[in-house]
């Protein structure tokens, strides 16, 4: 079964049924998993609804109901522990000068043996760079939900 690690983006379409057909299939048929930050970052916009892309716009039920969904994650979805990254991810953020965040992505993604998939208006330099770099498989998903 192929491995595919996606960003909060992506875990928000998931959890809310919101993935176009392709998408469906890709990961229907992958273990998915994301990160500690993807999964802090979306629950953040969740609780906080600043506005912003993951859920600002959505209303206070629509956001209560993705809470829930955060809350209990589907067995199909893994978080990656940081425990088992820490060390790579200091590795990573000095070697490649990413961010928290994009160097606990590549070094799950890297562990795991997973695809890294974030969404393309997510997709950055660094992190492509240094997926690159390490040999993980990086793609950024054009998507029409959300």
């Amino acid at each position: 079964m192929t491995s595919v690690l996606i960003d909060d983006h992506l875990l928000r379409d998931v959890l809310v049924g919101e993935t176009d057909d392709e998408t469906v299939v890709l990961f229907n048929s992958a273990q998915l998993g994301t990160t500690n930050m993807y999964y802090v970052r979306l629950s953040r916009s969740v609780v906080a609804a600043r506005g912003g892309q993951l859920t600002g716009g959505w209303p206070a039920s629509r956001r209560s109901a993705l809470g829930r969904a955060l809350l209990v994650l589907p067995e199909m979805i893994s978080v990656v522990p940081i425990r088992s990254l820490a060390y790579r991810m200091a590795e990573l953020a000095a070697r490649h000068r990413l961010s928290t965040l994009g160097a606990e992505a590549v070094a799950a993604a890297e562990l795991t043996g997973a695809a890294l998939w974030v969404r393309e208006s997510d997709d950055g330099p660094g992190i492509r760079a240094a997926c690159v770099a390490v040999g993980v498989d990086y793609h950024a998903r054009s998507v029409t939900s959300g």
